[in-house]
């Protein structure tokens, strides 16, 4: 009787690594035409579409920057987490409080603070915050052993919630006329821009530099892997594991919280409870595509930022729904965990053989 076994590869050379995960790519795209051309449209001109649509001009190249931002930083954030295999899908939750933390201090503080002052308390206030509604799960996780996947992903609603509840309850500008909204930030709680983009991609360039040395060349990173790794590896070396949890989500979700600024004082100008716009889920799908790599996901980032803006250009200019380049990315990140798994494992068929056996 045949039968399927499945067995650890041994690991494959850096190189052929990589041109498996471009293959996967490739055969997505090529997925994602077919399935376009089940419901009618003209794949090529949808990606074509798609790829003008975000950079066909220098205003839809801003547009994409502005949209890769927020993902880049995000993305930092659960690298950080998912090194220590704390898999935290909590950051739609810890970007809208770290907006709530920038919002107290735009909203507060007045229009008599200098902008730089403004801004760094602002900035601290939202890693602050962010990294408290990741420090929550955190010391459970720590201290109980609680699912982290759950809890986190729990987490995010009850955040937006609550800035719902301040939205259209004690933060709602009297000044609406019953409108549902918070008062806009004064002057000098906006982000500068630089050549049409605000200087939040100063910011993530920083933030990737960051990520980068942390886990690259210092303990707290080197501790943070080796958690992940093996937790008793970690024992027999001394570390402890609870202290290395809570402060690689601290830094997890402080990273989290500034995207909660940033879009809070340069996108959107007040805080309002829809403000992550789902980059903490999608920043879980970049992360993990860059395998991790905080130069890789630099690269990633922008690539789906090209997705989300190309997607809402094809909305526009074809009527065709902007959920075609979600089809897009679903396929990539199908075909290239796919891939994972074979660069991982062999599959037999058949009985195994007497060394096999043996």
């Amino acid at each position: 009787m045949d039968v399927i076994r499945i067995t650890k590869r041994d690991a494959l050379p850096r190189k052929r690594e990589i041109l498996i995960t471009i293959l996967a790519v490739v055969l997505s795209i090529v997925f994602a035409g077919i399935i376009l051309l089940i419901f009618g449209l003209n794949p090529l001109q949808i990606f074509q579409e798609i790829i003008m649509g975000s950079v066909g001009t220098g205003l839809r190249i801003k547009q994409t920057i502005i949209k890769a931002i927020p993902l880049i930083i995000a993305s930092m954030g659960i690298i950080v987490a998912f090194k220590m295999k704390f898999w935290n899908i909590g950051a739609e939750g810890q970007i809208t409080m770290g907006a709530l933390g920038a919002s107290w201090v735009a909203l507060n503080m007045g229009d008599g603070v200098p902008k730089p002052l403004m801004l760094l308390l602002m900035f601290v206030a939202a890693a602050v915050c962010g990294g408290i509604w990741a420090f929550i799960p955190a010391i459970f996780k720590a201290k109980m052993g609680t699912n982290e996947t759950i809890f986190t992903l729990m987490m995010n609603y009850v955040a937006i919630k609550f800035v719902t509840y301040l939205q259209y309850g004690p933060w709602m500008d009297p000044a609406a006329n019953g409108f549902p909204r918070i008062a806009t930030f004064s002057d000098n709680a906006v982000l500068p821009s630089i050549g049409g983009v605000h200087i939040g991609w100063m910011i993530a360039i920083v933030l990737t530099a960051f990520v980068y040395f942390l886990i690259n060349y210092t303990k707290t990173g080197y501790e943070i892997a080796v958690v992940g790794e093996s937790l008793d590896t970690a024992r027999y070396a001394g570390m402890n594991i609870s202290k290395v949890i809570v402060i690689a989500m601290l830094i997890s979700g402080g990273l989290c919280g500034v995207v909660g600024m940033i879009q809070a004082s340069a996108i959107e100008k007040t805080l309002v409870a829809g403000i992550a716009n789902n980059y903490g889920f999608t920043a879980i799908i970049t992360a993990w595509l860059a395998k991790l790599n905080p130069a890789s996901t630099l690269v990633v980032c922008v690539v789906f930022a090209m997705l989300i803006q190309g997607g809402e250009y094809i909305q526009i200019a074809l009527g065709v729904p902007s959920a075609v380049s979600d089809v897009v990315q679903g396929l990539i990140l199908f075909f290239v965990l796919g891939s994972e798994f074979f660069m991982r494992y062999k599959i037999h068929f058949g009985k195994p053989s007497e060394k096999e056996v043996a």
